[in-house]
């Protein structure tokens, strides 16, 4: 049951950020916030996936598309410090 609260606070926990992170750049357009909301988009997506392969289908393996989303989001995040010059 703990693992369970913890994945979903997680998940809300990134999510929040990634809102955050995204009325920011709407407010100062710094792209930088862009790809840092972008980022934390994916990784509320990949504790949601989490969630899901714990939790309701324990089943089938989903590691492979949890990695996948996380490196996605963390690649906009690699992008946005490394090629974006304000």
């Amino acid at each position: 049951m703990a693992a369970e609260v913890v994945y979903i606070i997680a998940f809300l926990v990134a999510l929040t950020c990634g809102v955050l992170l995204w009325r920011g750049y709407q407010r100062s357009e710094r792209r930088l916030l862009l790809w840092s909301s972008i980022c934390f988009m994916f990784l509320s997506l990949e504790n949601a996936l989490l969630f899901v392969d714990s939790v309701i289908v324990p089943g089938i393996d989903l590691r492979l598309v949890r990695g996948l989303v996380t490196l996605v989001g963390m690649s906009f995040l690699v992008y946005g410090l490394v090629w974006e010059r304000e």
